[in-house]
């Protein structure tokens, strides 16, 4: 099978720009971003956030597309075509987005219910506190909602490259940082007074978010504050799940590949800085720093008691918010299905609409299982970083904690020790392009990266904590 020939391509550099732009930017973005800046001194994080993405980022993402370019293979077989050694890095990085595909399926759908809930007029009902836990505690309601996001993901994966995932990027994303522009600016002009005559402001909680706290900070608290950065930047940028590989396959021999990954990484991070700076002001001033919260609490529970007291404005803030997070999860949803659709197309010599409905038909079940693991499939698991987890947690900290730096990891040395640097530079510098940071990334890659990753790693089995 002559791959050149057939494979599906996208149609130019704008296209292949928003379509990596629209996977990159995810729920990570929205909800984990803002609470690890409003937890880890600031600005202080944003400095080291922007750091990371301007190298260790850039190394990561230049990597997997440049591999994805010159191989015109999925993640699966990609590696291979590297170097022999390669192949189980390729089967690691086709198994993270099998794992994460189920499970971040599902939370779409938990968008889709609060999406539906406020333009019903059910906005105050959603800001109960119990809302949120009734609703996945439910047995049947979670996968209704799963169902029809699938649905939504599997019909534009079916569609291909070209009508499918960048038809519809280039639709989403410029509605998204249109909304998230809009919400942002509404955000900082917010004001409270609280029952005992506090009142906070929308710009005081602008200011928590972007000015570096750094009172009590020590070396160790410093560490700490990298590592976030960098583990946030890590699954932030799609890198280490096979989606750059795949997406980079698609990209044509013209496109500059050295400034697309700048305008990526710059559509991500501007996303991931607007998106603290919606949540952040607004959480500040009707809740105070203590309503900062990590993970899907922070999306479902706190910023749904925000909008409810926001008054009337707070409904369509509401149903703006969840359409722009809506967006955020199909797109990336997209991305993790096509990874695994291109990975056995190409492995398998699969038709897409083979692959397609296949993968959809077994994360249809995977998710009805994630939906139950919080009714009669519940049970509670230590983890060795400290957590306790349940179905959807265990397969987020085995895909994005474990996995996702190990493919990092031996990324790095394939690329660094094994087929050389040269290797990624000569396809980024193909025909009239240069690579500007070439002599960074042969550091990075080599040496820099590869030990920040293991540190990475280790924090999965709590060695630092």
């Amino acid at each position: 099978m002559n791959q050149e020939k057939e494979r599906n391509n996208f149609t130019g550099t704008l296209g292949f720009v928003l379509a990596s732009a629209a996977s990159a930017i995810g729920l990570g973005n929205i909800w984990r971003f803002p609470f690890l800046a409003a937890r880890d001194g600031g600005g202080l994080f944003l400095v080291c956030y922007l750091v990371l993405v301007a190298t260790f980022g850039y190394t990561l993402l230049s990597s997997e597309i440049a591999i994805g370019r010159k191989t015109r293979q999925g993640p699966l077989t990609a590696y291979t075509q590297m170097d022999k050694r390669g192949s189980a890095i390729g089967v690691l990085a086709c198994l993270v987005p099998v794992l994460i595909l189920p499970y971040y399926c599902v939370i779409g759908g938990w968008v889709l219910k609060y999406l539906a809930a406020f333009v019903s007029g059910a906005g105050l009902a959603a800001a109960g506190d119990k809302y949120f836990t009734g609703f996945i505690t439910s047995t049947w309601e979670p996968i209704f909602w799963f169902a029809i996001f699938m649905a939504a993901v599997v019909f534009i994966i079916y569609l291909g490259v070209e009508q499918g995932i960048e038809k519809y990027s280039k639709v989403l994303m410029p509605v998204f940082f249109l909304m998230i522009i809009g919400v942002s600016v509404y955000s900082l002009t917010l004001s409270y007074t609280d029952a005992s005559g506090v009142t906070r402001t929308g710009w005081e909680g602008f200011l928590v978010y972007t000015v570096p706290n750094l009172e009590g900070v020590t070396f160790s608290k410093f560490l700490n504050v990298l590592m976030d950065a960098m583990g946030q930047l890590f699954y932030s940028i799609s890198v280490a799940m096979g989606i750059m590989v795949a997406y980079g396959s698609y990209a044509k021999k013209d496109v500059d590949l050295s400034q697309s990954i700048n305008h990526i990484e710059l559509f991500d991070t501007l996303a991931a800085f607007l998106a603290g700076v919606m949540i952040i002001p607004a959480v500040y001033t009707f809740m105070g720093k203590e309503g900062m919260s990590a993970g899907p609490s922070l999306m479902f529970i706190s910023l749904p008691k925000v909008f409810a007291a926001m008054g009337s404005a707070g409904s369509v803030v509401g149903i703006v918010f969840f359409v722009m997070v809506t967006f955020a999860a199909l797109t990336s949803a997209m991305s993790v299905q096509e990874a695994i659709v291109a990975s056995f197309m190409d492995r398998f010599d699969w038709e897409r609409s083979k692959a397609t409905l296949l993968i959809g038909l077994y994360a249809l079940i995977g998710g009805i299982i994630v939906c139950l693991g919080y009714n009669v499939a519940y049970f509670e698991l230590p983890l060795p970083n400290g957590a306790v987890a349940q179905i959807l947690d265990l397969m987020d900290y085995i895909s994005n904690i474990v996995f996702m730096p190990l493919v990092a990891i031996g990324e790095c040395l394939l690329i660094g020790w094994v087929v050389g640097a040269d290797w990624i530079i000569e396809e980024i510098e193909q025909g009239k392009y240069t690579f500007g940071r070439k002599s960074m990334y042969r550091i990075m890659v080599k040496y820099v990266t590869p030990v920040l990753l293991f540190i990475l790693f280790l924090q999965a089995f709590g060695v630092f904590n």
